[in-house]
C-alpha cells in the first residue's frame, strides 16, 4: 500500500514538472529533452528538473 501512495506522489510530481516544462520559455528541443528525461527517469528526472530545469517566462540576466 505504501508503494502505491509513493508511486502516486511521484506520478503527480512528474505531471507537474512536465506541465511546467511545456509552459516554460525554453526552446522546443530543450522541452522535448526535459520531458524525455522526466519520463525515462521519473524520480531522478524530477529532482534534476527542480534544480536545473527551465523556469517560467522569467527573464534571466
Amino acid at each position: 500500500m505504501e508503494y502505491g501512495i509513493l508511486g502516486l506522489i511521484i506520478l503527480i510530481a512528474d505531471i507537474y514538472a512536465i506541465y511546467q516544462v511545456f509552459t516554460s520559455g525554453a526552446s522546443g528541443l530543450s522541452k522535448i529533452l526535459w520531458v524525455l528525461g522526466i519520463i525515462i527517469f521519473p524520480v531522478v528526472g524530477f529532482i534534476v528538473w527542480l534544480i536545473a530545469g527551465p523556469r517560467g517566462d522569467k527573464v534571466r540576466v
